[in-house]
């Protein structure tokens, strides 16, 4: 049976923050911690050796696989910052089409830096993705 590699730690996340290691990359970090904060209305929480979470939901799908995840986050990644936001919500392309510029894979959006992106578009798509997970997985 499958089980999560990312899960919820005790570890700390300003002490994550302070080890990345190229001193810009730290600062978007520190933006992105307060931006989600704001957002998302929750405290911070280290998932795994690297991802800053926010919340969690629990999923189960029809397969029967099941699990726990967080309800958005981010990693100050060594070549890009990985978003980690809701797939498969209706509105999430047109997010995307106002963040700025940023490339995406199947479930992360990635950036090179804050700046290249606008923060109150970032904050109303880390909302609305919130609010899609809380109402698909209740």
């Amino acid at each position: 049976m499958y089980k999560a590699k990312t899960k919820e730690t005790d570890a700390s996340v300003t002490r994550f923050i302070e080890s990345v290691e190229k001193e810009s990359k730290k600062q978007d970090a520190y933006r992105l911690l307060s931006i989600f904060e704001e957002a998302s209305g929750m405290e911070a929480k280290m998932w795994g050796d690297s991802i800053i979470g926010f919340g969690s939901y629990h999923y189960k799908y029809a397969s029967g696989h099941e699990g726990d995840s967080m309800l958005g986050g981010f990693s100050p990644r060594k070549a890009k910052i990985s978003l980690y936001m809701a797939t498969g919500f209706p509105e999430r392309e047109r997010y995307l089409s106002r963040l700025g510029k940023h490339t995406s894979g199947k479930g992360c959006v990635y950036i090179n830096k804050v700046d290249d992106i606008d923060t109150d578009v970032l904050k109303d798509f880390i909302q609305a993705s919130i609010a899609f997970l809380t109402d698909e997985y209740g």
